[in-house]
């Protein structure tokens, strides 16, 4: 096959989200960087208030402030490919005591699917 499938890109998406929910998981920035450009943004809203950047503030936090989890789930809630632009929603439990659900967006480059922005939702503490 010369042209590849929804359900190729589909699992390839999968791919790279999985190595984001498994650097979440382990509390290591290294498995999950590879899974964004080097151009990467996250925003969220934290106290009110609009907050983040470059994703490296993504790997500073994983790195500093969050510890291993090894009950941590994640559920890759949808799929949605247009040719080289992706989206995708990613509902995360028990990282490092958290509860996220966090909305990516990715494009194809040079054949291969990257994460350029994410944007995250921190639920409250149960």
């Amino acid at each position: 096959m010369s042209n590849p499938t929804y359900v190729d890109e589909y699992n390839a998406i999968v791919e790279v989200l999985n190595k984001y929910n498994e650097g979440g998981a382990k509390a290591n920035s290294a498995i999950m960087k590879p899974a964004f450009n080097e151009k990467a943004t996250i925003f969220g809203i934290e106290d009110g208030k609009l907050a983040g950047g470059p994703i490296q503030g993504l790997f500073d936090t994983i790195d500093s402030a969050f510890k291993p989890s090894p009950n941590a789930k994640a559920a890759i809630v949808r799929v949605d490919i247009v040719g080289t632009a992706a989206s995708a929603r990613v509902d995360t439990d028990n990282i490092s005591g958290y509860r996220f659900t966090d909305f990516f967006n990715l494009l194809k480059v040079d054949g291969q699917w990257t994460v350029v922005s994410k944007i995250y939702h921190t639920h409250p503490s149960a």
